[in-house]
């Protein structure tokens, strides 16, 4: 599709920014909106329903009588299986429409929004769908007088923080094994990229999952977000986003009913290149894409770049070769790699950091400039700093824009010591052509993914989530189910 029929549908694009609850769409009780603005060029895109706690209330009670009536957790495991395939071949024929709502929301380029995002969460809604019913519960070894059942039951009433970075595919993460356990889900997608996961919720109905059993409440974090995390009727929560809001939502369900919180937090990823790297040009290739990404808007991106000072000026030789092709353009142009920041906000946060390496001392090789102001939309070039210290600022908390660090190292185990010397923990990676380094440093590294020779290229069937203050908990695989089930022991005895 073109650049301008992209435009020409955002342009007649019908945005709706009503909540979702109990099957159907409504304002805010307050009637308080918000303006929802788009990074691209500072359009604003209509308005949003600002949910607060009334809101909330409505869509935990809307979700807790589905669960309690069994409407969708009593169900057969295969009927459940169908809907939620269903669900996932829905989302693929609205496939256009939803990721143009993704880049106007968020400013991410098109052709990522529909090759990943859209695919992906598409995906992932499938593979829980089809794990539903090859899930099997236990018997326990008893005496012969005895049978002991270990059975996985719903765990009630759900509710999912996403953030505005991924927000299709976070949600998917969460809503998926969630809905496929049997649990009735409310949603409160990020303030800044609430469109996807209202449309979703309508393509749920259309899907066939029953009313009530699926809800969206957008709003802001100290309102909807506190609002669910304090209720007393929510039975877990799944948060991503900040490591400094997760805490808070950890305090706020110990307050109210020890509701069990799972969090996928911050990070400060380390990717170390040795010298006897098998490949130079992909382990640039892979750093180079990895951290731009998405704007550099990813919780795993690799910000530190830890390389072995032998042949850290060839590899920046090849990186620096490699920026003209990240420029940031208009998302909505099919070519354009890397796209806008999501807000002035998260604008002014990024040149902050760029700011704090000139100031301590970093070299600037590249970038370090917002650009593209004539849009009125929120861009910033590629950015890469050598000569960082470990204790710089922009080595140490976490940027969330398109910003590399460059640490050069002479010695295996400080490059793994500055890699741990961090209270992030969510993944890391490591080149090199000794199998034995490999495993010695997979197995130091304090992450929860840790990559040999490749960066970020594992898929669903494997979990994600973070050591330390990178969180708690995981996500993907069919470990995300022990997030959203209850173990029940039944022991029966035999006369």
């Amino acid at each position: 599709m073109t650049n301008r029929i992209w435009h020409e549908r955002a342009a007649s694009l019908n945005i709706d920014g009503r909540a979702f609850i109990n099957g159907q769409r409504s304002w805010a009780v307050s009637e308080n909106t918000f303006d929802n603005i788009s990074p691209i060029d500072g359009r604003n895109l209509g308005a949003v329903a600002r949910c607060d706690t009334v809101d909330v209330d409505l869509a935990v009670a809307s979700a807790r009588a589905a669960f309690e009536d069994g409407r969708w957790a009593s169900l057969a495991p295969a009927e459940r299986k169908r809907v939620l395939i269903k669900f996932a071949d829905l989302m693929l024929k609205h496939s256009d429409e939803l990721a143009l709502l993704e880049t106007l929301d968020m400013g991410k380029p098109i052709k990522y929004s529909q090759s990943v995002d859209v695919n992906s969460a598409s995906n992932c809604l499938r593979w829980y769908g089809e794990a539903i019913d090859k899930i099997y519960d236990e018997i326990a070894p008893t005496a012969s007088d005895s049978l002991a059942l270990i059975t996985r039951e719903p765990v009630g009433v759900v509710a999912a923080i996403v953030p505005w970075n991924y927000p299709m595919l976070m949600a998917s993460w969460k809503i998926a094994p969630a809905l496929a356990a049997g649990n009735s889900v409310v949603l409160k997608p990020s303030e800044k990229s609430p469109l996807t996961a209202l449309r979703l919720a309508e393509i749920a109905i259309e899907a066939g999952i029953p009313v009530g059993v699926f809800n969206v409440v957008p709003g802001f974090g100290h309102e909807a977000g506190a609002a669910l995390a304090l209720h007393l009727d929510v039975d877990c929560i799944g948060f991503t986003g900040s490591t400094k809001i997760g805490k808070q939502i950890l305090q706020m369900a110990g307050q109210s009913n020890l509701k069990r919180a799972w969090t996928e937090l911050g990070g400060k990823s380390a990717n170390i290149v040795c010298a006897d790297c098998p490949d130079l040009d992909e382990a640039v290739e892979a750093a180079i894409g990895s951290i731009y990404f998405n704007q550099g808007e990813s919780c795993n991106a690799p910000s530190r770049l830890f390389v072995e000072a032998s042949i850290k000026d060839k590899f920046l030789e090849k990186a620096l070769a490699m920026m003209p092709d990240f420029q940031p353009g208009d998302p909505l142009d099919e070519t354009t790699v890397m796209g806008a920041i999501v807000d002035a906000t998260q604008l002014k946060s990024v040149m902050g950091y760029i700011a704090a390496g000139n100031a301590e001392g970093a070299k600037l090789l590249h970038g370090g400039q917002q650009v593209k102001l004539e849009s009125g939309g929120y861009y910033v070039s590629p950015t890469i700093f050598d000569q960082v210290d470990s204790s710089m600022k922009i080595a140490r908390e976490e940027i969330f824009g398109p910003v590399l660090a460059v640490i050069a190292f002479t010695d295996i185990q400080d490059a793994i010591r500055q890699a741990n010397d961090t209270p992030f923990g969510l993944q890391a990676a490591i080149w090199t052509a000794d199998l034995s380094t490999a495993i010695k440093t997979a197995r130091a590294l304090r992450a929860g993914t840790v990559h040999v020779n490749q960066y970020d290229g594992d898929d669903i069937t494997v979990p994600f989530g973070g050591y330390k203050q990178s969180g708690n908990g995981r996500d993907k695989s069919l470990h995300a189910f022990d997030k959203y089930t209850e173990l029940k022991t039944t022991w029966i005895r035999i006369r």
